[in-house]
């Protein structure tokens, strides 16, 4: 059964947001292993938001509750944020709500920018880092694909891209009222990753041409020369000439502190306009009531994320609830397929048990074999059918229950055919086969 824990943007604040992104990862593993009952744990932490997906060997009504406060605390413990905080800004979602979810989110539909692509890969790295620790399971590597999935279909299928923009080009956009003309600005951009490749790209697209590159990790010089950019080595220097100062590193800790900005360099009526599109922040809060420092970071951006194009989005979401109700659908044939495994065995055996007695009276009649095994596979279809539509329909406990009270058979562990189809397709199968 799968049980999500979320919190974004919406309800949280980024700076719960940001301890989540640092801590939370890393108490997947502690979860499963500390859990009787938790089978799977992949955890999605961004800049706006954090997801706690979770697959439980128990039903969600008796071990949900101890799910989610067994998660509070591991996500607490990690991350430095109270559980009571954290208590206060997650919603649950449990059963096909966590499907829907899910789906969405790597669609690009809850990000702050609707549409925006960055999501789908954080997910996917979300999986392959639960892969890595060993906390996925096959009920969420299923989900997680399907998600990968959708999302795809809903970029190639849907205008949703264009509802919305990358947080980088929308904070651009925003220092565009600042800066009237980009390709005079000097820019100062730190960081060199695939974030900053893609902040980068958005720059030249506003037209800047004087870009310098600094690296905490020392990576800017083959980083800035490849793109056509100046490489640095002096972050105070290049800092006391920028106009425009774009943060997008990974490193923990604040890059810029109130302390590189000096009193003979700054003031005086200069004005510098730092974007900070890091998580953790790259810019210290306290940076911007310096004179001449206006600091927009990804909590002000949000707040100017661009509204829904209605028509674009509603086709989406169209999109991602056909997705996820028939992956809950095939999800539910497969969690009755241990049933239709019963009522096959149960009819099969009374089958091989009269043939058997038929044999061992004489009549062995290769003929008289085949007809009867061709009509238990025609009983078989109408109640094979019945299942699945039972199944899809949320019914699948009235099939069970009738089985129960028809033959006295109760299904077992799941059971898969050889091929790896569920037994709910094996009785149509038959039919085909000998009609």
């Amino acid at each position: 059964m799968l049980l999500c824990l979320t919190a974004n943007h919406r309800n949280a604040s980024f700076d719960l947001l940001e301890k989540l992104s640092i801590g939370a990862p890393r108490a997947a593993s502690a979860l499963v292993e500390g859990s009787d009952f938790v089978s799977g744990a992949v955890v999605v932490a961004t800049c706006n938001r954090f997801e706690a997906y979770l697959d439980i060997d128990e039903p969600l009504t008796a071990a949900s509750a101890v799910a989610v406060e067994a998660t509070v605390d591991a996500m607490s413990s990690a991350s430095g944020v109270t559980a009571d905080a954290l208590r206060e800004s997650v919603t649950v979602l449990t059963g096909d709500d966590v499907v829907g979810h899910l789906f969405a989110v790597s669609s690009g539909l809850e990000s702050v920018v609707v549409g925006e692509g960055e999501i789908s890969g954080q997910v996917r790295r979300a999986l392959e880092q639960a892969r890595e620790a060993g906390t996925t399971s096959s009920g969420l590597e299923q989900l997680f694909q399907k998600a990968s999935t959708t999302s795809r279909t809903v970029r190639t299928t849907t205008a949703v891209g264009t509802a919305g923009r990358s947080l980088v080009r929308l904070a651009l956009e925003l220092a565009s009222s600042r800066i009237r003309d980009w390709s005079t600005a000097r820019v100062l951009m730190i960081g060199t990753g695939a974030y900053a490749g893609a902040s980068l790209a958005a720059l030249r697209d506003r037209g800047a041409t004087d870009v310098e590159v600094f690296s905490p990790s020392g990576r800017a010089e083959k980083f800035a020369l490849s793109r056509g950019a100046r490489p640095s080595t002096d972050l105070a220097a290049s800092l006391a000439e920028a106009d425009v100062v774009v943060t997008c590193t990974t490193v923990e800790g604040h890059v810029l502190t109130p302390a590189l900005f000096t009193a003979d360099t700054f003031g005086s009526g200069r004005s510098t306009l730092l974007i900070d599109l890091g998580l953790p922040r790259n810019i210290d809060p306290a940076v911007a009531s310096i004179d001449g420092i206006e600091l927009l970071d990804l909590e002000t951006i949000s707040l100017h994320a661009p509204l829904e194009e209605l028509n674009a989005t509603r086709d989406a979401r169209s999109a991602v609830r056909k997705a996820a109700a028939e992956f809950s659908a095939a999800e539910a044939e497969q969690a009755l397929a241990p049933a239709v495994v019963a009522m096959r065995t149960h009819v099969f055996g009374i089958l091989d048990a009269e043939i058997a007695r038929a044999r061992s009276r004489g009549d062995s009649s290769p003929q008289t074999e085949q007809a009867l095994r061709h009509l238990a596979s025609v009983l078989l279809h109408t109640p094979s059918v019945r299942a699945r539509e039972l199944a899809r329909a949320g019914d699948g406990d009235q099939f069970v229950a009738g089985l129960n009270a028809l033959f006295g058979i109760a299904p077992s562990a799941p059971v898969a055919s050889i091929d790896g189809s569920t037994a709910l397709d094996a009785g149509d199968d038959d039919q085909a086969a000998t009609a």
